[in-house]
């Protein structure tokens, strides 16, 4: 009688490991199973928005047939770490499994896939930027240049942008915005609209500025005045030390009430018309409020997007006593600075600059 309640207790021990044992491979074999590729004929790019938490995103994963199993792929963040959804726009691959696409909506260096990336570079002028947008998302040139005139738009982001007032509603402007369309390499979202792009460059620019207010608060300086100032010395100088000594050169000349006499602000009056460097110098003569030949003082706005350097230097010019320079425009691009107009005269025929 002992030996078979014995027996049977042995039995029922081992039945009830192999329930177990069975249960335990049930379960990894879900889960295993449930972590494999759902089988996606192709790539595809996956937007996670910004604010959107875990659950949501597994969610939409699931309902995109991108992931077999939430309740898996919920358990596998957890054990791993994997928390840290990104917000943006992944590229996930066709044969990609969970945690191959859970790794990647983790990783902030994927979430701009599928976005388009542009390099703007310092000086350029606004009509030069559409174009570039133009090439590489096919928002029109035509259309940003509108847009960047209209005063309606313009006064909604004045608006909203503090740094932003009036003084762009110029109608003698040939760009409102020219100046800060702030330059930097950016991702625009491919359907980016020319409000999006636009308000992209804008935010920047506010970023960028945020450092200097209480420089730019110290200067007297109008935002328009110092973006103008920062544009003709980004146009005028290709390092930052001679940005900060021409910056130098010209406080000097104002002080004095001498005309600028910046050949680079007859470029931009020229606009359009203008071939060559050159064309820059022959021309100061045209009739322009850009034109400080002609005009005291600043041009009527900024003549190109200066970038951080240039910003710099007019805030912090290097102080001297020159009153002219000339740049090796054809050379090296060597700037040659000179107190007096003799000496100016001097350097061009020294340097052979006498184009």
């Amino acid at each position: 009688m002992k030996t078979q309640l014995k027996n049977k207790k042995v039995l029922i021990a081992l039945v009830s490991v192999c329930i177990i044992v069975a249960a335990a491979l049930s379960v990894f074999v879900y889960y295993k199973t449930g972590l494999k590729a759902a089988g996606s004929k192709t790539a595809v790019t996956f937007t996670v928005e910004q604010g959107e938490n875990s659950d949501i995103v597994l969610s939409r994963l699931q309902e995109q047939k991108l992931i077999r199993n939430k309740t898996v792929a919920k358990l596998y963040m957890k054990f791993h770490g994997l928390n840290d959804i990104k917000a943006g726009n992944f590229k996930l691959e066709a044969d990609w499994d969970t945690p191959q696409i859970l790794e990647a909506l983790n990783d902030v260096k994927q979430a701009d896939a599928g976005d388009i990336k542009i390099t703007f570079k310092e000086g350029m002028w606004a009509k030069d930027v559409a174009a570039l947008i133009e090439q590489k998302t096919g928002v029109s040139k035509k259309e940003l240049l509108a847009l960047w005139n209209d005063d309606a738009y313009l006064k909604t982001l004045i608006k909203k942008y503090s740094f932003l007032n009036e003084d762009i509603l110029n109608a003698q402007y040939k760009v409102k915005l020219e100046g800060y369309l702030y330059p930097e390499t950016y991702s625009f979202h491919k359907d980016a609209t020319a409000k999006e792009i636009t308000e992209t460059f804008l935010n920047q620019f506010e970023a960028a500025i945020k450092p200097y207010e209480a420089d730019i608060k110290k200067s007297n300086m109008s935002m328009q005045e110092l973006i103008t100032f920062a544009s003709i010395v980004q146009y005028e100088a290709s390092t930052k030390t001679d940005m900060e000594m021409i910056a130098g050169v010209f406080q000097n000349r104002m002080k004095l009430g001498m005309s600028l006499d910046s050949s680079v602000t007859v470029c931009y009056a020229l606009y359009d018309d203008m071939t060559s460097g050159e064309d820059c110098e022959v021309n100061t003569h045209i009739d322009s409020p850009y034109n400080t030949y002609k005009n005291a003082g600043l041009p009527i706005g900024p003549i190109l997007n200066p970038g951080a350097a240039a910003i710099d230097a007019v805030l912090h010019p290097k102080n001297n006593d020159y009153l002219y320079f000339v740049a090796d425009i054809y050379g090296d691009g060597k700037v040659y600075y000179a107190k007096t107009l003799q000496e100016q005269e001097a350097n061009i025929d020294k340097y052979n600059l006498r184009k």
